[in-house]
């Protein structure tokens, strides 16, 4: 898995105090069994993208259907709800895991907070590298925004090898937060991603 790091910048001066995290409670949105709908039927498959031999699962075209997003985002919830998830806060993976983290954190009454790539945070950071198939990458969260004891639920809207939800699992864990769960609106089997993950409940809503 490659060799990882915790770097903690420095910064003029000192961080606010985190915030004591919102008591867990019952969601304020109770979420009733959906109907069914056919989730992958919005997913466009897009073949050689980013490069030859990739096919691209594309969830722009699920994004644009409102009974699609709706019903996604209410599916996730109620799958939470029913594996006894309650999060203080919700983590989104930069991007696209912002897009479903922040309607999820609203409707399981959890506070949201981005993981973002290098450089992207205007305050000082906690980071973590971690080694891609060729070179390394960098995941950043605000020193502000979480403490020791917070109980997290990690969002991202796909999963595949793992790479990135696991050096984010690492990057909170190694701040003292409890990883409650994970959550990816597609799941891409065959690479066998949440085998890199710690065992907690791993929901996601489509596998290929």
């Amino acid at each position: 898995m490659g060799h990882w790091a915790l770097v903690i910048n420095s910064s003029p001066s000192s961080p606010p105090s985190p915030s004591s995290p919102p008591s867990p409670s019952s969601p304020p949105f109770p979420t009733p069994t959906p109907f069914f709908m056919d989730l992958k039927s919005l997913i466009r498959d897009i073949p050689d993208f980013p490069k030859p031999g990739i096919l691209f699962r594309d969830i722009t075209t699920l994004l644009r259907d409102p009974e699609g997003l709706r019903y996604t985002i209410d599916f996730l919830t109620q799958k939470c709800n029913e594996a006894g998830i309650t999060p203080d806060y919700v983590i989104g993976i930069e991007s696209r895991g912002f897009i479903f983290g922040s309607p999820l954190a609203y409707k399981l009454g959890a506070g949201f907070i981005p993981i973002r790539k290098k450089g992207k945070l205007p305050a000082a950071v906690h980071s973590i590298e971690y080694q891609l198939e060729y070179g390394t990458d960098c995941l950043e969260v605000h020193q502000d925004a979480l403490h020791q004891g917070s109980r997290v639920l990690i969002v991202d809207d796909l999963i595949a090898t793992g790479g990135t939800a696991s050096a984010t699992a690492k990057l909170v864990q190694k701040i003292g937060c409890e990883i409650v769960g994970f959550g990816f609106i597609i799941e891409l089997r065959d690479l066998q991603g949440r085998t890199h993950l710690p065992d907690v409940p791993i929901i996601s809503l489509i596998e290929y």
